[in-house]
């Protein structure tokens, strides 16, 4: 991978474009949070919040590999934010949803971060 490749993006930035199109990807009522990574420029951290009486909270790691591709790291799930167990069938396939929607976000990102 040449250096032309690389993210050449402010990471402040990137997570403001994140904030703005994040939302177009989830459900309406999903919440979602989008902070830079303090020990990783190329990287983000992104909380998911579901909507209705489930309120769980995922957390999630989008690192830029490279200008166009992301690698999408699942952190931990909190219920009324006590940490549960992410191996029930139910939160596998919420976080596969929300991995999906991140990856999504990351290529209609792509407009800005592939120069």
């Amino acid at each position: 991978m040449g250096k032309s490749d690389e993210l050449q993006m402010n990471q402040e930035n990137l997570a403001d474009a994140w904030r703005q199109t994040l939302p177009e990807m989830l459900n309406s009522a999903d919440r979602s949070k989008v902070l830079p990574d303090e020990s990783d420029s190329k990287s983000l951290r992104v909380t998911i919040e579901t909507a209705g009486h489930q309120a769980y909270s995922f957390d999630f790691k989008v690192t830029y590999v490279d200008s166009r591709e992301v690698k999408v790291e699942f952190i931990d799930v909190e219920k009324d934010k006590i940490s549960v167990d992410e191996r029930g069938e139910v939160i596998q396939e919420l976080i596969q949803d929300y991995t999906r929607h991140l990856h999504e976000c990351a290529q209609a990102l792509q407009r800005l971060t592939h120069v």
